[in-house]
């Protein structure tokens, strides 16, 4: 894979930015508080305002697709115009849109968010691979020639995922493996093709959860090149930044730390100054 990779370029952003992730997620409630309409227009404004206090403070956005899509078409716009300030502000961004299908229904997926000059082009994207990480192969293909990257749902905080995700494989050559676990394999050999030593395939590991628990060798995801690893639940889900090296040990150096609500909480007026704080504080954490 080319240096302009996704990979590449969130190692780059790891370096220019640090680890930090700063959600887009406007709930009804944020809304409310800062002032804006439950609506399309006041998704837009909150996801801009993000943006601007973002830029500059951290490099990684992560939209939660669903509350623009909660508003239609109109919602979509919205989330078009947050995007295209994100790309015009160089910050990198994960579309937070878990999409999960098979053949051309997820190839269909993967061109929307991850094809350059589309209208929701984003530098990744979250999906589910439950029907099997050959059923994504098509976003996978696509991600790697137009140097962009996905996050495959491994192992998630929501306490419903537990038996699935530690439910046994019992055919084939993952056999004996935990779903979770065989996901983070599959992933990880997927990137050994990278040129780089981080790879452009990246799996979701709740920061609230304990990968040994669902069979997960943190080792395998920091052997070059290198699974990166989307950590939600920081902040307000309950996990802190003093976690992040125990809970990923030798994949830490290569987790985007994602916050939502814990920065977002802080308004309009103040979200920047929250931005910067806990940038700072997770720099600490990780010297």
């Amino acid at each position: 894979m080319p240096d302009s990779g996704f990979g590449a370029r969130l190692a780059a952003t790891f370096a220019a930015h640090g680890q930090l992730c700063v959600g887009i997620d406007p709930h009804s409630f944020l809304l409310d508080a800062w002032g804006l309409p439950d609506s399309a227009a006041g998704v837009r404004e909150f996801g801009l305002r993000v943006v601007d206090a973002a830029a500059g403070r951290a490099g990684i956005l992560k939209p939660q697709v669903a509350f623009f899509e909660r508003h239609g078409s109109a919602g979509y716009s919205a989330l078009e115009r947050v995007l295209e300030q994100a790309r015009g502000a160089e910050l990198l961004v994960i579309a937070d849109a878990k999409r999960g299908d098979l053949g051309t229904s997820v190839d269909a997926y993967g061109q929307a968010w991850l094809t350059p000059g589309s209208a929701l082009e984003a530098d990744a994207m979250t999906i589910s691979a439950y029907q099997g990480v050959g059923s994504i192969a098509g976003p996978i293909a696509l991600a790697h020639d137009v140097g962009k990257g996905l996050f495959v749902l491994a192992a998630t905080s929501n306490p419903e995922s537990f038996g699935i995700q530690t439910a046994r494989v019992d055919t084939g050559e993952r056999s004996g493996d935990t779903v979770a676990a065989a996901i983070v394999k599959d992933v990880s050999v997927l990137n050994r093709a990278a040129s780089h030593p981080v790879g452009s395939l990246g799996v979701v590991l709740g920061a609230t959860v304990s990968a040994r628990t669902y069979g997960i060798s943190l080792d395998e995801l920091a052997s070059p090149p290198a699974t990166p690893v989307l950590a939600p639940g920081f902040g307000h889900q309950g996990a802190k930044f003093s976690d992040v090296r125990a809970r990923y040990e030798a994949a830490a150096p290569h987790v985007i730390v994602a916050v939502s609500r814990s920065v977002l909480s802080a308004g309009p007026g103040k979200i920047a100054d929250a931005i910067s704080r806990a940038s700072g504080e997770l720099r600490e954490c990780l010297a």
